[in-house]
């Protein structure tokens, strides 16, 4: 560090005193210490105010399936964009239960944007480590995080299967050390391919690539089950009639029941920044997961526009996948997220949320968590409520599913995903220009982390 004084900046113990004096004259400090040795934060600083609006009853809601398990990974964006296409192929089809392989999206993602990655590397095999760029993909690495159009490529290159045809394993829904394996890979081979770059041995860069891409696949194999190339789908309907569809394979399953409809769905974000104006698109530089898939692309929309395209959707029955922080103001066990229950000021004279353009400029908020909208409430003609559908399984929020104020929702939703079709003229306009090239480290991005 340079150009401080450290007389002037270092904590004196003059200074430790004066806290510590100020500390013991508020009684309530005493009080909060006692309450926080043994409870959790959330639970002392709750207030059961707004409690009348936190009830799980929805003017317009769309009847959907039981909640899924992500369990200890981080694949929300994959079950919630599963948790879209299962709704479509069970209304098609009549269900009351069914679930897509979760497990072999991730697969092929993860295989997907190891390849983008070390392609990455590649393309900036000329920078020392410690160039921002080149750092912040070694820090960053490969992890289970993606956006929608990530899914929507995997999907549509590798198809969707039943979960019956390719369940779980243990490291498919606890990804932290294939994770760290599989960096340990990228980063020996970023060490490895500029050595030979150095050395001038450029044609072999290619071989290393493939060499450590096998590794990368053998691992992810071992790791999470051979995926299916051909499968039998049978279920039961509502009615409990008994169907068969034989010798389907993972592309013409995705074909005959989704196909071009992926291809509606677009990407639509809430960022009040300086640098991003509303009604431009936008990309985000070395971020995807398929080398030849379609770019990551983002409309910038007020959020009053937001809303209003939320609820046409819903209106008409069909649920909305979104990305937001997940991180503040919520009850994971109640499912209960609303920023006028939890009371930090009081606690801890402090605001967590201050402006939104404020909270992403600064790194305060970013998206890290994908659900599902799948109703809202209309009080006196004012949505106060949403319902929410997440992967963190049954056993928390209602059945699974979550609640979501609407003051929550203004501060800490930054994405949802939309079908083209209720968008304007200019909207859509605006989304097929050329987009504008955001830095890899654009909070808009860090859902894939």
């Amino acid at each position: 560090m340079k150009n401080i004084d450290v007389n002037n900046e270092a904590i004196s113990s003059t200074l430790i005193k004066t806290f510590k004096n100020n500390y013991q004259k508020e009684l309530s400090n005493t009080v909060l210490r006692h309450a926080l040795t043994k409870n959790q934060i959330s639970d002392i600083i709750y207030d059961s105010k707004n409690e009348v609006d936190a009830r799980y009853v929805f003017s317009n809601e769309v009847k959907t399936l039981p909640a899924c398990n992500q369990e200890v990974s981080g694949r929300c964006w994959i079950f919630a964009g599963l948790n879209v296409l299962r709704e479509i192929i069970a209304k098609k089809l009549n269900l009351k239960e069914f679930e897509l392989s979760q497990n072999y999206v991730a697969l092929f993602d993860k295989l997907e944007k190891c390849n983008y990655l070390l392609t990455s590397i590649i393309s900036l095999i000329e920078n020392e480590p410690n160039e921002r760029v080149l750092m912040h993909l070694l820090v960053n690495g490969v992890g289970d995080g993606g956006q929608w159009d990530m899914f929507k490529n995997i999907v549509k290159k590798y198809g969707i299967v039943p979960k019956s045809a390719f369940n779980e394993t243990y490291q498919s829904s606890h990804t932290q050390m294939s994770n760290q394996l599989i960096n340990s890979y990228i980063r020996n081979f970023a060490y490895e391919a500029q050595k030979l770059k150095k050395a001038k041995k450029d044609k072999e860069i290619g071989i290393l690539k493939e060499e450590y891409l096998g590794k990368i696949y053998n691992l992810l194999i071992n790791s999470f089950g051979v995926p299916p190339t051909k499968f039998d789908f049978e279920y039961y309907d509502k009615d409990d009639v008994y169907h068969l569809e034989k010798d389907l394979t993972p592309n013409s399953f995705f074909n005959k029941y989704i196909g071009e409809t992926i291809n509606d769905y677009i990407s639509i974000i809430n960022s009040p920044t300086a640098d991003k104006p509303f009604y431009k698109v936008y990309t985000i530089d070395f971020l995807n997961n398929v080398v030849e898939g379609d770019l990551i692309k983002h409309l910038n929309l007020p959020m009053e526009r937001i809303k209003e395209l939320v609820e046409k959707q819903i209106n008409d029955n069909e649920i909305v996948w979104f990305g937001s922080d997940v991180s503040f103001y919520r009850d994971r066990k109640s499912g209960i997220w609303d920023d006028l229950s939890f009371d930090y000021i009081s606690a801890f004279d402090f605001d967590l949320k201050f402006d939104k353009a404020g909270m992403l400029d600064y790194h305060a908020s970013v998206m890290n968590h994908a659900m599902c909208l799948t109703g809202y409430n209309k009080k006196d003609g004012v949505t106060n409520r949403y319902k929410v559908e997440n992967s963190w399984g049954s056993d928390v929020g209602n059945k699974g599913y979550f609640l979501m104020s609407a003051s929550w929702f203004d501060s800490f939703v930054y994405q949802v995903v939309i079908l083209k079709k209720y968008l304007t003229k200019k909207e859509l306009n605006a989304y097929n220009s050329e987009p504008i090239v955001l830095y890899p480290w654009d909070p808009m991005g860090t859902l894939a982390d």
